[in-house]
């Protein structure tokens, strides 16, 4: 896993100033090594994390000059060592070890569409040198990142948004539909918006072609579809639980691909505890774990210990406590804020920006649970939905932080033109007729709150300390399966009953019957004290206070009364407006 960037110039020379500019501010996503290559009117910068064939044949940016062709990839192919074997029986050559050159081959056999032949998570450059065309790409369910930016004189590409700010000529308006969808849609800005008006982000299982004369299209070449098909209807439960266990055996074991030892993320929840069972049913020796814990606020517990111990124990892994007081929480908030490539509310960012530094002393490579709450409804909001009869107000009631009402005291009358995320939902559910309310949900959360949250909160937090995660409950074969399992089966007794019972035989039952716990970060729910000291300070900078986003007396109320005024989802409605000024004050925006 690496940082990439990139400029394809529609005016001359590219500028190989804006990629170092970039390259810089990718340091810490790929601390190992750097490289760029520049022809014409294309550069590519790289970062890397040195996680397959360790040796500088895999640097990059990788150019083969007999096929003329070269790359800039960030990510990992696992079944990369098949395909290489397959593309070695049609005549290629190899100068590698790794999966960089084997993406290289497979485009030059199968072309752009070699991606829907990939098992892994990706984002990459491809420059093909005799007709100067550049394809980006993005695996199917968003992974890894991939924003970019136009002008007419060029586009510029890069693994996160603060690396094209470093180049500068990125145009910081603040778009009113993506300060709509941050302040409703729980921090979700729906690709390809993000929060400024000049950069956008490409959608997962995406293609991006551009073409030498600076037109560009877009082919996606991946969607999934939640809902029973007719062919699964005489499936038993018993036959959904082997199918369900036995991909994420598949799914687990792929992801143990890598020439440096792979942890494990331990929460104590069920789909962390789940991993490490699959890895260590798959004969992992040594096998790392790692749980962070933060100090009690009133009766919120700030770790889950006796579940992560009880896990570590059963399975004999070498595990690792880390205990955060609220002073280190405090003072690795900037930090925090400055690895983020969008702004992001939860608060278990900095849980897992503090875990991913005391992890990255210890392994390069961990595997973690994200992913199974959405495509196994795992979440409070999933059981409302199964019969609704107006899914979306349903859906809006139980998930925005705000409904249309208080998004009008909220924010300034120029930046408050319509109820944009309300109308994103309408028009997500009106492109999949036919299917049940729940499945709709599952679909939207799936394609989109998934990839703008949790996903990108994980790449971000661990990126920043040159960690690579790897999810296998996105595993695509095992998203597939999921999406077809019936909703019967996923929502009952209180959502992922599926997975649960699949899990019975590998992980006590402690951990599955447990009540459903989050990373908690209690400081950053109700926040006080130097919590609020540092909230009042970010709030009260000139840049804040000129850029007119918020009502100042909606901003009071907030300040007035910190811990009463809560989102749905129990989220600190004042730390989210912070979050987005501490963020652009730090980008120097």
């Amino acid at each position: 896993m690496c940082g990439i960037c990139g400029e394809v110039s529609f005016a001359g020379m590219a500028d190989i100033r804006a990629i170092e500019q970039m390259s810089q501010k990718l340091k810490q996503r790929g601390p190992d090594a750097g490289g760029a290559f520049a022809q014409d009117n294309l550069a590519l910068g790289h970062r890397r994390l040195s996680i397959i064939d360790l040796s500088s044949s895999s640097q990059q940016p990788m150019v083969d000059p007999e096929l003329g062709l070269a790359i800039a990839f960030n990510g990992c192919i696992y079944n990369y060592r098949d395909l290489r074997a397959e593309l070695g029986s049609k005549g290629y050559r190899f100068f590698s070890e790794g999966d960089t050159e084997v993406i290289l081959k497979a485009y030059a056999a199968w072309g752009p569409r070699c991606v829907e032949r990939f098992y892994g998570m990706f984002a990459f450059a491809l420059w093909e040198r005799d007709s100067g065309r550049v394809v980006l790409a993005r695996d199917r369910l968003g992974i890894k990142p991939l924003y970019y930016t136009r002008t007419n004189q060029e586009l510029r590409f890069a693994s996160t948004l603060p690396a094209l700010l470093g180049a500068g000529g990125v145009d910081t308006e603040i778009d009113p539909v993506g300060l709509h969808n941050y302040m409703s849609f729980h921090a979700v800005v729906p690709p390809p918006r993000t929060i400024f008006k000049g950069v956008k982000k490409l959608a997962p299982a995406t293609l991006m072609i551009i073409e030498p004369d600076g037109s560009q299209r877009e082919e996606v070449y991946w969607q999934v579809a939640f809902g029973t098909r007719a062919e699964d209807r005489n499936l038993s439960e018993g036959d959904w639980r082997e199918a369900v266990l036995s991909a994420l055996k598949a799914a687990v074991k792929r992801r143990t691909i890598a020439d440096v030892p792979v942890g494990v993320l331990l929460s104590g929840g069920l789909d962390s505890s789940l991993v490490v069972a699959l890895l260590a049913d798959s004969a992992a020796s040594d096998l790392k774990t790692f749980s962070i814990g933060f100090e009690r606020v009133g009766n919120i517990e700030g770790d889950e210990f006796r579940y992560s111990d009880l896990i570590a124990k059963q399975f004999g892994t070498d595990h690792h406590r880390i205990r955060v007081d609220s002073s280190r929480a405090l003072s690795s908030l900037p930090g925090v804020i400055s690895a983020m490539s969008e702004p992001m509310m939860s608060h278990d960012a900095i849980g897992f920006y503090l875990l991913s530094e005391e992890v990255a002393k210890h392994v390069k490579v961990v595997q973690s649970g994200q992913g199974a709450d959405e495509i196994f409804a795992g979440y409070h909001w999933y059981p409302p939905l199964m019969n609704s009869n107006d899914p979306v107000s349903d859906y809006a009631r139980v998930y925005f932080d705000r409904d249309h009402k208080e998004m009008k005291q909220a924010i300034e009358p120029p930046f408050m033109n319509g109820d944009y995320s309300r109308e994103f939902v309408e028009e997500f559910f009106d492109e999949v007729p036919g299917s049940r309310p729940i499945d709709r949900t599952l679909q939207l959360d799936t394609e989109i709150m998934l990839v703008d949250d949790p996903v990108k909160r994980v790449d971000n937090m661990t990126m920043a300390w040159g960690l690579e995660a790897r999810v296998p409950f996105l595993d695509h074969e095992v998203v597939e399966l999921a999406a077809k399992v019936p909703a019967e089966l996923k929502v009952r007794d209180g959502g992922k009953y599926i997975l649960k019972e699949a899990s019975r035989s590998v992980i006590p039952g402690d951990v599955i019957d447990r009540p459903k716990g989050y990373f908690p970060v209690p400081a950053l729910k109700y926040i006080r004290g130097p919590f609020l000291e540092f909230v009042r300070d970010v709030l009260s900078q000139p840049a804040a206070k000129s850029r007119d986003l918020f009502n100042p007396d909606y901003v009071q109320r907030l300040l007035d009364n910190p811990e009463g005024e809560l989102t749905p989802k129990g989220h600190s409605k004042l730390w989210q407006i912070a979050l987005l000024e501490g963020w652009l004050q730090a980008h120097g925006i």
